[in-house]
């Protein structure tokens, strides 16, 4: 009697779950801030900052972020 090595072959591979991404919502809801009032403020830190340019970027953020805090 001859022994064959008999080959097992690997089951095809199971389909992943890809967990859906979850939508990041703000738990309390933020009112509109206009566009004039974070000028304003950021202008006001401009000015606090003696006139320097280079940070207009920073002070707009920064009041965008200071009068939502203050919206919510």
């Amino acid at each position: 009697m001859s022994t064959e090595s008999v080959k097992k072959t690997k089951a095809p591979a199971k389909p992943r779950k890809v967990a859906a991404k979850k939508a990041v919502v703000a738990e309390t809801p933020v009112a509109a801030v206009s566009h004039d009032e974070i000028a304003k403020l950021a202008e006001r830190f401009w000015i606090e900052r003696g006139w320097q340019d280079g940070y207009a970027e920073q002070d707009w953020l920064r009041a965008e972020q200071e009068l939502s805090g203050a919206a919510s």
